[in-house]
């Protein structure tokens, strides 16, 4: 799994760091902590709560999930991720309290940039996912 901002297509990238350069304006750091995710790392995350113990995260199977996206490059299929995960760190410590404040506003912002934002979402809500 990456976390690394070069992983994801590049409009993505671009959304990704005016993301982090609004939120560190009105003082909220953000950790990325996931760009781009294998079809293998994908299928260990589908398996929990199914055929793995822990709690359902994912509803998408490996291929489908907008962080397992490839493109062609200069060198053949290069990761080019779809979405992007982050935590908000409160006093350095990340928040995964999704009762917390902080989410709606890094929530907002997201969107301001143009993203979709999946703490929006009915079904299989999830605050720190963000894709075109």
């Amino acid at each position: 799994m990456s976390r690394d901002l070069k992983h994801l297509r590049q409009d993505v990238k671009e959304k990704a760091e005016l993301l982090l350069k609004k939120a560190n304006a009105i003082g909220i750091d953000l950790l990325i902590t996931c760009t781009y995710r294998s079809n293998e790392e994908q299928a260990t995350l589908y398996a929990l709560g199914r055929t793995a113990k822990g709690r359902i995260v994912t509803n998408a199977l490996p291929g489908e999930s907008k962080h397992n996206n490839m493109e062609g490059g200069a060198t053949g299929l290069q990761p080019a991720s779809l979405a992007f995960d982050v935590v908000p760190l409160v006093a350095g410590k990340p928040m995964w309290d999704a009762s917390n404040p902080v989410w709606q506003v890094v929530g907002s912002l997201g969107e301001s940039v143009g993203l979709k934002w999946a703490g929006r979402w009915k079904r299989m809500r999830e605050y720190p996912h963000f894709e075109v």
